[in-house]
């Protein structure tokens, strides 16, 4: 029941887009989407005096201690990364272990994967749905092709896939470095890089290592260690013992190449306000 012309909606592709965004009565505009079309915004409104947001890509990082209750992480591991089929810009696309737990952690990761339904997203009993076209399924291919050519070791669940759409199978690739294309670039697909750490120091170092900081997830029974590691993460939020759950008064947004401004709460109402 909001009034006309309150809320309006208009498809199309880039170039609609464009013309919002650079037209004279737009004064805010709001932007969700890749890094590399926020930049092209960010450059066209320079000097324009319209405010702007940007929430935009991520590589955002599971870390998990030894202490931490493992099948809980599993599925928090598991929502973080393969729901919506990872097209989600705050997806917990890298998981970081200790060392001591991480053959056990990866084999429980393994079988719960495994049980994943892959198929019509309008279905109910789907878990991971299309790809949302042949340009994004042939990126996420060429990534994790370069995953297997970079040493990194890949799983891929067996699940049978529709033989029309595009869809791609839930993967899992361990023993990878920092230095990969699988650890640093967002493939925005059903793919986790797993990588190891020995102490909260190096879990720390090696989830910032990285041009985006959209949103962290920590799992540990530990709470000072979860206030210790808040502190530390270049995160806009981040997450302890859960991934993926959010409280619309609580802002949410990202550092660095994640964008700038905040949705959600008082500080995401600011953004439209001149007071």
């Amino acid at each position: 029941d909001l009034p006309p012309g309150v809320v309006n909606i208009i498809p199309g592709a880039g170039q609609v887009g464009a013309e919002l965004v650079n037209h004279p009565m737009v004064d805010k505009v709001a932007f969700t989407g890749s890094t590399e079309v926020g930049k092209l915004i960010q450059g066209s409104l320079a000097g324009t005096g319209k405010k702007l947001t940007l929430e935009l890509g991520g590589k955002a990082a599971n870390i998990v201690f030894e202490d931490a209750p493992l099948d809980q992480a599993v599925e928090g591991i598991v929502n973080g990364i393969f729901f919506n089929q990872g097209h989600v810009c705050c997806a917990g696309s890298r998981l970081l272990v200790a060392e001591s737990i991480a053959d056990e952690l990866l084999e429980k990761l393994h079988t719960r994967v495994s049980t994943l339904r892959v198929g019509d997203p309008l279905d109910k009993n789907t878990d991971v749905g299309a790809i949302n076209s042949a340009e994004q399924l042939a990126k996420i291919k060429e990534l994790t092709q370069a995953g297997e050519d970079e040493g990194a070791e890949r799983w891929t669940s067996a699940c049978p896939l529709p033989d029309k759409g595009f869809f791609f199978a839930p993967t899992v690739f361990s023993n990878v470095s920092q230095a990969m294309r699988i650890a640093r670039e967002e493939i925005f697909g059903p793919v986790l890089s797993v990588l190891t750490f020995r102490t909260p120091d190096e879990a720390v170092a090696k989830a910032n290592n990285t041009p985006y900081g959209l949103s962290a997830g920590i799992w540990t029974d530990k709470g000072s260690r979860i206030l210790w590691m808040a502190n530390r993460m270049r995160a806009g939020v981040v997450w302890a013992n859960t991934f993926n759950r959010f409280d619309p008064t609580a802002p949410f947004g990202g550092y660095q190449e994640s964008g700038f401004g905040r949705e959600g709460g008082r500080a995401g109402l600011e953004a439209y306000l001149d007071v």
